[in-house]
């Protein structure tokens, strides 16, 4: 049988270190994937998020790539949450973090932008993790307003982030809960 025939086979086991790297190319994926290409153009143009040159506005741009960093970390920590050591899943998600930013630095972020970046992500993730465990409906409306700044996005728009975020964070989920987090 050729490995095309056998299809797709998940690893039974991955370190924090390795699922770090792997997490930081998903979310980098799918960052690119949202500010580049979404429903036939770019998320930020949809959400009006980009000038007449067709720049995107810096901060909104920023905001999506936070809000992918916790859609990734939420799959995660849903997918391994009480099956894995805690200080193994920390491990993992200070990778995938310690990954993404050093990749930011690579990309032309300054080191010193850094830690004002980190105040936001926490912030963020603290407003995430709080709207959704009220509804995913409020995590999209929390979504869309740090993306727009708008404190009443449209339903459409908020619908589209919402799905978005299921999408990111369902599959990932599903896909590691069948993967043991070894040291």
């Amino acid at each position: 049988m050729t490995e095309d025939e056998q299809g797709f086979q998940a690893p039974q086991t991955i370190t924090p270190d390795g699922l770090a790297d792997d997490l930081a190319v998903l979310v980098w994926e799918s960052f690119t994937d949202f500010v580049s290409e979404w429903e036939g153009s770019s998320a930020l143009a949809e959400l009006g998020l980009v000038d007449d040159d067709g720049e995107p506005d810096r901060t909104a741009v920023e905001e999506a790539l936070i809000f992918l960093m916790w859609a990734h970390t939420r799959g995660t920590q849903q997918a391994f949450v009480g099956r894995a050591p805690a200080d193994l899943l920390k491990r993992t998600l200070d990778g995938l973090h310690d990954a993404v930013l050093e990749d930011m630095v690579d990309n032309g972020t300054p080191r010193a932008q850094l830690p004002q970046f980190e105040k936001r992500v926490s912030a963020r993730y603290t407003e995430y993790h709080t709207a959704a465990a009220v509804s995913d409906v409020a995590l999209g409306e929390a979504v869309v307003h740090h993306l727009t700044g708008s404190a009443h996005p449209s339903e459409s728009i908020t619908q589209a982030v919402t799905e978005h975020a299921v999408e990111v964070t369902g599959p990932l989920r599903d896909y590691l809960e069948d993967v043991e987090l070894v040291p």
